[in-house]
């Protein structure tokens, strides 16, 4: 069996909420070869930390649909997926702040002469 130590991750980050308990959900490819959708970042009283995809059984109990099996791929999934929505939590403040910039000097009386 041949082993690739070496895992690359594309992550898109979608529904962000900065604020409460939910932070964002998450879609995660692996190598171009396995992909993991709706993966969630969420706040917890130790930090931010991922919710791999779930199933509630009869007996209420939550089984995860995938997940990673070592320590190891654990940590390296949560700081890809918390990199990813730091990044993006980044970007989307850029911007907001480059519209605002934006209306006001549209905004702002314009001087004829």
């Amino acid at each position: 069996m041949k082993q690739n130590n070496e895992l690359h991750y594309d992550v898109k980050i979608q529904s962000i909420r900065p604020d409460g308990k939910f932070r964002a959900m998450a879609n995660v490819n692996i190598n171009g070869a396995f992909a993991i959708r709706g993966i969630k970042l969420m706040e917890g009283q130790k930090g931010l930390f991922v919710s791999m995809p779930n199933y509630k059984t009869q007996r209420g109990e939550y089984i995860d649909i995938c997940f990673p099996i070592t320590a190891e791929a654990r940590n390296d999934l949560k700081n890809v997926v918390i990199e990813a929505y730091e990044i993006t939590l980044t970007q989307g403040q850029k911007q907001k702040e480059e519209q605002s910039v934006e209306r006001e000097q549209n905004s702002a009386p314009t001087m004829t002469m």
